[in-house]
């Protein structure tokens, strides 16, 4: 259940980002998103599994996949990659056009 909720944002931040293909530092941009995402993904792995084993929270064991890293369930891990790739291309969409910036 909670891996179908995670299916909108993995597209929508798939689809925005395609839509910024064309745009000047492209490659830059995932490069940069790349590096994001998997310094989100490691501060998630850690916080997540201090907080589960403090009992902040849990997950219904029927609700998740029961893959895990750690305590975290691999669906928690999904928005932090989301996040890196959808800001910086929503970013450059709302940017106009020859005012990108310079490297």
């Amino acid at each position: 259940m909670y891996a179908l909720l995670t299916v909108p944002f993995l597209v929508l931040a798939a689809v925005v980002t395609v839509a910024t293909a064309r745009r000047a530092g492209f490659a830059d941009r995932m490069r940069a998103s790349a590096w994001a995402a998997i310094v989100l993904i490691v501060l998630t792995a850690i916080f997540d599994n201090v907080m589960i084993a403090a009992d902040l929270f849990t997950y219904p064991e029927h609700l998740i996949s029961g893959i895990r890293i750690g305590l975290a369930p691999i669906e928690d891990f999904s928005y932090p990659l989301a996040a890196a790739f959808l800001v910086p291309a929503v970013r450059c969409l709302l940017t106009p056009r020859g005012i990108e910036e310079q490297p």
